[in-house]
Parts: C-alpha cells; structure tokens; sequence
C-alpha cells in the first residue's frame, strides 16, 4: 500500500514538475516570447568569445554557433540558380555525397524577362525548398546588379537594365525563399557592374545616380521585400571597399532603410579590421580565397574579425558596442532560420521544382524576330528538322563560376525537340562550329565528350548540306559558362558571337530559308546577320528543363511572352560605357592597383541613353513578340490633377485579335515634361502581365503615386516630385508605345 501511495504521489508531483521545468526554459529559447526579448537574453549569455567567433566563417561555407546555449551554427549555399554541392570543410573540392544534386533552375535573366511576379515566387518558394531540405539556412542570391555593360560576364545572374523591373521581380523571390525559413543574401551590395578588376574597381558616381539606378532594387529587397541578409560586394566606392563601406552599409543600409538583417561579405571582400569592425559588417567568409578554388587552409582564426579583433578588445583599443550589434543580428538571424520550430521541411529535385523550373524558362523566353510566322514550326508539313550548334548539347549548369550545380539532370535542347516530336518528323543533328568542349568545374563533371577535331570548314560544309533538304533548320548557339564569356571573375572580349558562329548562320541562312537562331547565353550579342535570317528566339540558361522548355516554344506548345530585361544594341559605341570610353576604368598611378571607373553616363544606362541620344538599337528594352497579336485601345486616368501622395491608375483595353490564346505585358512609362534636373526621356514605372483567349479582351489597370514621378535630388538629398506636367505611356516594348495622355501634379 506505502508504494501505491508512494507512486500516486509521484504522479500528482509530475504537473508540478512540468509547470516547474516550463519556467525554467530560457527566454531565448521560449519561442513565444518576441525575437528581440529573446535576442538579448541570448545576447547576455554570451562569452566575449563566442560573440567574436560568431562573426567570422568557421569553414568554406558556415560559421559557428554556440553549443553550450544550444544555438547552431550558420550553414550558407550558393544560390541564386540552384543549390550547389557540398564541398569540403576546408577546401573547394567535391566532398564526394551522392545525394547532393539539386534542380537547375533558370538564370535569374530568365526570370526577369518573364515580366512575371507570381512566377518569381514559385521560384523563390522553389529553391528555398531546395535549401531548406539541404539544411541551408542562408541562400547567397538573388543578384540584382543593374546591367550597365554586355561584357559584364556575370549578367546572367542578374535581372536586367532597369531598377523598377528588377525591385519588383526580386520582392516576391525572396519572399518565396524565406517563407521556408531560409535567409535569401541580396548580392552584390552595390555598383558590381563588371568582373575584371572586381576587387580593386573604385567606382566613382554621384548620389543621384547612385540612388536611382543602382539602389532601388537593394531598397525594394530590404523594405518590401524584408530581407534578412545583403552581400557586400567586391568593388570599392568612395576608396572603401564595400563589404566595409561606411556610406553604403551604416548610413544607407542600415540607417536610411532600417535594415535589420545581416551584412555578409562576399568570400574574399573583407580586407581591413577596423573597417570591418566599424563600417558595417557583420559576418565575414572567405578571407585570402579568390571565392572560387583557391585559399588559405584552416585561417579561419586569423580572419579579420577573429583574432585580431578580439586583441583590440581585450587591449581596450575597441569596445564592444558594434560587437554586440553584429551579434543581435546573427541570432536575429538564427531565430528566423534554424531556430524557427514552424520551419517547413522542404524538398529535393521534386517533381514540383522540375516543373517549376520549366515554367520558369516558358515564361522567360523572348521570340524577338518571327518574319513570316516560321515559328511555330509545323510538324504536320515538316518532314526533316536540322539541328545545328554546339549548344543544342552542351551542359550549361556546370560552370560560370559559384552559381555552377550539379543537376539531377539536364534535359539538352535537341534532346527536348526530340523528346516532343516523338519520331513524327525526322531529326537531324550537326555540330556546325567547336566551342568549349570541355564540361568541368570545381570537380562536377558534366560526363560529355564534344571533342571534334574536324576543321571549321568541314563542320560547315555537313551542316550546309543537310540544310538544303531540311523542311527547317534551328541553329541553336549563343555563348556559354566558359571563362571570358557568360562567367564570374571574367568579362567577354566583345559584342560578337564566339566560335566564328556568325559564319555559320550565314551559310546556313544561305542554304535553307526557315533557319531558326536560337541564341542561348544571359546576355546580348551581335546580329550582322539578323536581316538574313527570318526568326531569333533568346532562349537563356534554362537550367534543367531547358530541353523541355524550349521545345514547347519552338513547337507551339506554349506561347511565348518574355520580354527583353536589357537592350540589345547594334555595337558596343551605342553603350554609354563604351560610347564614353569609361569601361573598365583608369587605373591609378600610386601603385595601389586601384582602378577608378568613372560613371560619367549618370542616369541614362540602357533604354534611358538609346532614348536621349535617339539611337534604334538592335532589340530594345521590353521587346518580345507573341504567336497571336495584341490590339491596345485608349488610355484613361482616373484623375486628370494629383496632389502629392495622391495615386493615379491608368486604363487601358487590350485585346487579343490573333488565332490562339497569348499572354502580353502592359508596361507603363511616366515622363516628366518639365523638371528642374535633367532626367530620362521616360522611365518604367508599372507593368502588368495580361493573359487572353483568342477575341478576348480585358481592362488593364496600373496604379502609381507621387513616387513614381520623384527624382533624387542630391543637394537636398531627398526625393522631389516636382508640380507640374506629366505623360503617362503606355507600350507593349519601350519603343513600341501604343498610347499616351497627359496628367498634372499639382
């Protein structure tokens, strides 16, 4: 009876016991009490110690947390197109998992010429549920460097020309991406607009310039798009480097727009311990690598904020006030990633990303010329199909730099027409040209042997040949990840196609008069030969539906509806960069080895210089075409006079008058018919992506207010909007305008 009594007293005890052990959970890890109570108790547990050691990088790709609280380490990934495998602690090499393959998705060109908000967030909520399942709780990417010159060898993974297209495309991405409870790193903070010289560049541009063109979709990412973490970038801007840029992180960053996420250096961009530990910094990876392949082994003490950062302190020679703040926002960080207990699970290479990544690539391909409606191709009357170029079965998602993956698979393009067509038509392949026939990098080997030893001419002569009985011939080049071409810490040598590819087309156009170019790469290229040839498709890096993908636009599966992110000029003299002989800058005579570039063109990058100096360029910003044709009708305001912070929606009627249903963007241009400083003949500030029936149409409505017809006036800076005069335009491309009307801020 005693142990009856003995164990009911047990069991009366144990509510007690629980209710007691629930006080006792510390508020840091009481996850109903608000992150920032909980940030400081954990703040106040901390060793001098282990706030030092969380700031700094602990291996290739983490940092460390601390084991005793429970609070666990920071492992970090390159994005933005997929995730990348796992390398060793220490070193760059493959650490050899065979389940660390991963969905490729399309270069984030791609993404921008879909025009498509919704679409960013599938792929956002895509990758981030790739990253979350490989334990990543920070995605390095998205990019959103503006596109200043085509030789830039990383623009494939950035989202185009202009500011107010890449803030709202990258908004819902990284919202995507964090609803899994993984960190999307906003890169590269700021003005990396090139490759060559990238650490040592010091850019040189005025504030106006500065906060129009070249900030908006950092301050879009980080106050709408609440992100919780920014790379700096490699380059200089005011003779600091900008991973520890007093002006861009302290002044801008963190005190103009409140962020309150962490401030990553890129591998290799933290380069002084009082800079870093002052200007902004909060995490540093990668010191003495080159980011890529190479590095110092095991320095991770010695790194800037390691040691001897901790020696000023201990010294007295520095106190602990910007210490405990890069501290709050390492485990504000932890709180909303690792340590979030409503964090979904995710999921690898699921049939859900394949598709994802498919649509992604549908949505982002531009058909730029379509004389005569060759495409899409008719494979009831096509008998014989010719495919011809190296990149209708190169891999293109190894190599490029840090956004090279390892894909489950990658479906090549011919391997997708073949797919589609399933034996109905027969067809045909011919190399053409001998690029790269290599497919390695950072020790992922795409497997492939393109090794051709036969002369350029003989390569010509076959595919000419076949050409002649061909019923169509699709020429599918372009460029592709090799160093000096679409490529991180490289830029190309010119405008031109490589490989002697523009021969070929011509020969090919001589031959068979439905020739189809298809031209692959994340950037724009030369056409000497585009009134010869009588439909161009810009297809991207589509990563690894791209077989797929583009199949069903050649074929008619899916009506194409991208539209260009970026101008494609005639020459390089029609680039202010260049136009301006800026590009890649002058490089100082103190023996320094910095390079001062000069942005001398201000404001007008892309369609903003093409319009002011009225050249045509060879496609123009906004440019795609469809299968069916659209039909605008009259724009209407539905104020004719506005009062500062006042919206105005325009409206307009658009109809498809084609043969088949089609998607088409509506873009919104606002000029200012009267300003006190000189600004841009006009400049996007709205879009909307349309879908129809065929005979279908539907009012389009795009809001603004007063922000939209602000400019940043630098002697006072603050944004202006200036009363007065107003035209609101409306386009289908920023040259094809379709209708205009005139409204008054009073």
């Amino acid at each position: 009876m005693d142990i009856i009594k003995s164990i009911a007293c047990a069991f009366l005890f144990l509510p007690a016991l629980a209710n007691a052990q629930q006080q006792e959970v510390p508020v840091y890890l009481d996850n109903s009490k608000p992150v920032e109570e909980r940030v400081e108790d954990a703040l106040s547990r901390l060793t001098l110690e282990e706030k030092v050691a969380l700031t700094h990088a602990q291996s290739k790709f983490s940092s460390t947390g601390v084991p005793r609280l429970g609070i666990p380490e920071c492992w970090t990934t390159d994005g933005p197109h997929g995730i990348r495998p796992e390398v060793l602690w220490d070193e760059w090499d493959q650490a050899g998992w065979t389940n660390d393959s991963c969905v490729a998705f399309p270069a984030l060109t791609c993404l921008a010429a879909s025009w498509d908000t919704e679409i960013a967030r599938l792929y956002g909520k895509s990758i981030g549920e790739e990253a979350r399942y490989r334990n990543k709780n920070m995605l390095l990417g998205p990019g959103v460097n503006i596109y200043r010159t085509p030789l830039n060898g990383r623009n494939f993974e950035y989202m185009g020309e202009d500011p107010y297209l890449a803030g709202r495309m990258v908004v819902p991405y990284i919202q995507g991406v964090q609803a899994n409870g993984v960190a999307a790193c906003v890169k590269h903070y700021a003005l990396n607009n090139h490759e060559v010289n990238r650490h040592t560049t010091n850019v040189i541009v005025d504030d106006r310039t500065l906060y129009e063109i070249y900030l908006p979709a950092f301050k879009a990412a980080v106050t709408e798009g609440k992100a919780w973490a920014i790379m700096g970038a490699y380059n200089l801007y005011k003779n600091e480097h900008n991973c520890h840029n007093q002006f861009l992180l302290n002044n801008i960053l963190k005190g103009e727009w409140k962020f309150d996420g962490v401030v990553v250096s890129d591998w290799g961009g933290t380069h002084d311990t009082g800079e870093a530990i002052r200007n902004g910094l909060d995490m540093e990876f990668g010191s003495w690598t080159n980011g890529l392949s190479n590095g110092s082994s095991n320095a991770y003490d010695n790194y800037y904020l390691a040691l001897p950062y901790l020696q000023l302190i201990r010294e007295g020679k520095v106190g602990t006030e910007e210490l405990d703040n890069k501290v709050r926002r390492i485990l504000r960080l932890a709180f909303r990633t690792n340590m979030n207990p409503q964090r979904p699970y995710g999921a690898l290479c699921s049939d859900e990303h394949f598709d994802a990544a498919r649509r992604i690539g549908e949505a982002g391909i531009v058909l730029l010329q379509n004389r005569d409606n060759v495409l899409p191709i008719d494979t009831d009357q096509a008998k014989r199909i010719l495919v011809v170029g190296e990149n209708a079965i190169k891999m293109m998602t190894v190599g490029g730099g840090s956004s090279s993956l390892k894909a489950k698979y990658e479906l090549s393009p011919l391997d997708g027409l073949k797919k589609r067509i399933n034996g109905r038509t027969e067809v045909l392949y011919a190399r053409g040209y001998v690029g790269d026939p290599t497919g390695e990098y950072n020790g992922v080997i795409t497997g492939q042997n393109l090794r051709d030893d036969r002369s350029p001419e003989a390569l010509i002569d076959e595919a000419v040949e076949i050409a002649r009985t061909a019923d169509y011939v699709i020429f599918i080049g372009g460029l592709n990840k090799s160093t000096g071409q679409d490529c991180e810490d490289s830029d190309r040598a010119g405008l031109a196609l490589p490989y002697d590819q523009d021969r070929v087309i011509r020969a090919l156009a001589a031959a068979n008069k439905k020739l189809i170019v298809v031209n692959i790469s994340g950037n724009a290229v030369a056409m000497p030969w585009l009134k010869e040839v009588p439909a161009v498709v810009q297809a991207w890096y589509l990563g690894s539906e791209a077989g797929n993908a583009l199949a069903s636009i050649l074929l008619g599966d899916v009506n194409p509806s991208g539209k260009l992110p970026f101008t494609f000029p005639n020459a390089l003299e029609e680039v202010p960069a260049h136009k301006l002989n800026t590009y890649p800058g002058k490089p100082r005579e103190d023996g320094s080895h910095i390079v001062d570039v000069e942005y001398n063109e201000g404001l007008f990058v892309g369609y903003r210089w093409t319009d002011k100096e009225k050249i045509r360029p060879l496609f123009p910003f906004g440019h795609g075409l469809s299968y069916t044709t659209f039909e605008y009708g009259k724009v209407t305001a539905d104020k004719k006079v506005i009062k500062a912070g006042e919206p105005v929606t325009f409206t307009v009627s658009v109809r498809n008058t084609g043969k088949r249903e089609g998607a088409e963007i509506v873009q919104l241009y606002i000029s200012d018919k009267k300003s006190s400083l000189p600004r841009p003949v006009k400049e996007l500030k709205g879009f909307s992506k349309v879908r129809l029936q065929r005979g279908e149409a539907k009012q389009v409505s795009i809001t603004v207010n007063t922000d939209a017809l602000s400019f940043f006036d630098d002697s006072k800076h603050e944004w202006v909007a200036e009363p007065g005069e107003f035209e609101a335009l409306i386009g289908a491309s920023s040259t094809d305008i379709r209708d205009r009307i005139k409204f008054e801020l009073k």
